[in-house]
């Protein structure tokens, strides 16, 4: 295991080495999860195109309001995020980035004083949650669903991310899982729910259990 979760730490430090630069660096299109298309998303939500709840995921919805910004503003429309239309859109409006934020926020308060491959992991868990069907599909509505994060309710969540915090959140925006598709984390020392315990272990990591 120790050997396992040294592999993971040195493939998510080559990620965040490798991580994207901002909207604008290269074209953006279906299908893909990342940072960038937060960014997109948020800055399109932000003019009034986008009016879903902020993924990370380049989809149908997405797709359609770089349709509609693409015609607003004389570009070809083929909903693709080109670098043309990137660049247009970065000089149009700046995002508040609050998804970003919040997604840095519910890592720090959750799973501050773990590795960085715990910390990813926490942030992994709420992104594999936005693409399951029993979840909520936003990031922002994930984090907030009822009794699902002790740190939202408690208060923790209010605490100010660091950068590592800010820095696991785009790893996990950018596709690491060090979970493998966790839906679920607990600590064993301190969790009371019975139902946390009975759910399928995937892989531990620190002081977390990741489940199914």
């Amino acid at each position: 295991m120790k050997k396992k979760i040294q592999a993971l730490i040195c493939v998510c430090s080559l990620g965040v080495m490798g991580m994207a630069a901002p909207v604008g660096a290269q074209s953006l299109g279906q299908g893909t999860q990342s940072d960038q298309v937060l960014d997109l998303q948020e800055r399109l939500s932000a003019l009034g195109y986008f009016k879903t709840g902020i993924t990370g995921y380049y989809g149908n919805q997405t797709k359609n309001a770089v349709k509609k910004f693409q015609a607003s503003y004389g570009l070809s429309v083929d909903g693709e995020a080109d670098s043309l239309t990137l660049s247009k859109l970065n000089k149009t409006i700046s995002p508040k980035q609050s998804v970003l934020d919040e997604l840095a926020r519910i890592i720090h308060s959750e799973a501050r004083g773990e590795s960085f491959v715990g910390q990813v992991a926490v942030g992994a868990v709420v992104l594999n949650r936005v693409q399951s069907e029993k979840f909520p599909d936003s990031i922002t509505e994930v984090i907030h669903q009822p009794g699902q994060f002790s740190a939202v309710y408690d208060g923790q969540f209010n605490l100010k991310p660091d950068l590592s915090a800010f820095s696991a959140a785009k790893a996990a925006l950018n596709g690491m899982d060090p979970t493998t598709g966790a839906l679920y984390f607990y600590n064993p020392d301190i969790a009371q729910a019975s139902w946390s315990k009975k759910r399928t272990a995937k892989i531990t990591i620190g002081n977390h259990v990741f489940t199914l």
